[in-house]
This record gives structure tokens, C-alpha cells and sequence, in this order.
């Protein structure tokens, strides 16, 4: 895909959605890091849902180490994986605490050393609660920038590296949003809805779909 058909599809989803954000429910940055660790292999719906009710009680790493990991684990046990996650809460917020004076961190190096939180969150926490131009690549981005041809790559990293490299400074910032968004309702894993996609004159995919 050319320089130019790539600002007009950056463009176009801006026009769209010209403030986008995460679909997970937060109202601080230790909020958000949970959220994010909780939602590896669940959905946004699904970690809301437990986090309306964890939050009100634990939103700081002290009171999240109040509860414990069992008590943890009677807030998120509707999560997929909960009883990892919910000792990895835990250990996280003893290292926040310990390391960080109960804050999370605005260093890439120092999320990653925080159980449960890979590149993937640690960009996502970057780019959401600080503001950084980074571009966490989960599911939905890999598919969309490899079936648009947007931004084509074997793996997660290649994907992230590469829009990295091709997306515009102005643009970087948003992107990852855009392009989830795009992904989890329009640009659907098992058939795109290409007939309302607002990028489908500029989309590169081969088999598209006709208007559901």
C-alpha cells in the first residue's frame, strides 16, 4: 500500500472518530493497568463488568493488596484465567509499592518487569494514561493491517514495527484505537462488512464481502 492511500485511510478514520479511545472503563492510570492485564484473552464487556464492582473497593495498588489475591479473585472469577491474573494483580502491586511509591510507572522498562504485563499492555498504558505515540498490536490490528495490506507482517512485532514506521507523526498517537475499533466491528475476523466500511475504496483485501 502507497504513502498516500494510507493518509486518506488515517484521514478518513479520524474524520470518524476524531477522539478516540479504549472501550475498557478506567478513571486512573493503576485502573487502566489492571484493566489491560485483566483483558488478555477476554473481552473489554467481560473485564467492565468485574471491574465495576473491583474498583469501587481496590483502585490503588495498597488497597488492591488489602484485598489479597483471593479477594481478587471473588471480583474477576467471571474472567478467563482469573486465578493468574489475580495473583499477578497482586504481585504487581506490592512492586508498585515497593518500587514506585504505589504509582504506575511512565517507563516502558519498568511496566514490562510488572507480572502479567507484556509489550502489549505496557504500550497500551503508555499510549492511554500518558499520552505516548505508541501502537499496542493485539488481534483485531494484526488483522486489519494485514488484510488491508495497510501494514503487512508475519507476527505482532513485525505488524507493530511497521506501523510504526509508516503511520505519521500525527496520526500515531490514535491509531491503535482506530484500528481496533475498526477490527472488532467492521473489519470482523470471521466476514468483513465491507459494504459499510468507510475504507473499503481504499482497502487492499482481495475477497470482499457484499453489503450484509
Amino acid at each position: 500500500m502507497n504513502k498516500d492511500k494510507r493518509l486518506q485511510i488515517l484521514t478518513k478514520l479520524r474524520d470518524a472518530n476524531p477522539h478516540p479511545t479504549t472501550e475498557l472503563e478506567f478513571s486512573n492510570p493503576y485502573e487502566l493497568l489492571v484493566a489491560v492485564a485483566l483483558s488478555a484473552q477476554a473481552t473489554d464487556v467481560s473485564v467492565n463488568k468485574a471491574t465495576a464492582k473491583l474498583f469501587p473497593v481496590a483502585n490503588t495498588p495498597e488497597a488492591m493488596l488489602t484485598l489479597g489475591a483471593e479477594g481478587v479473585k471473588q471480583y474477576i472469577k467471571t474472567i478467563g484465567l482469573y486465578n493468574t491474573k489475580a495473583e499477578n494483580v497482586i504481585k504487581a502491586a506490592q512492586i508498585l509499592v515497593d518500587k514506585h511509591g504505589g504509582q504506575v510507572p511512565e517507563d516502558r522498562a519498568a511496566l514490562e518487569a510488572l507480572p502479567g504485563v507484556g509489550r502489549k499492555t505496557a504500550n497500551v498504558v503508555l499510549n492511554t494514561a500518558f499520552g505516548w505515540p505508541t501502537i499496542a498490536v493485539d488481534t483485531h490490528i494484526f488483522r486489519v493491517s494485514n488484510r488491508t495490506k495497510f501494514a503487512v507482517g508475519k507476527n505482532v512485532d513485525l505488524v507493530e514495527q511497521k506501523l510504526l514506521k509508516v503511520v505519521p507523526k500525527e496520526f500515531k498517537v490514535d491509531v491503535h484505537h482506530w484500528l481496533i475499533l475498526h477490527g472488532r466491528y467492521t473489519c470482523i475476523a470471521r466476514k468483513p462488512r465491507c459494504g459499510s466500511c468507510i475504507i473499503e475504496d481504499l482497502c487492499e483485501f482481495k475477497d470482499k464481502t457484499e453489503i450484509e
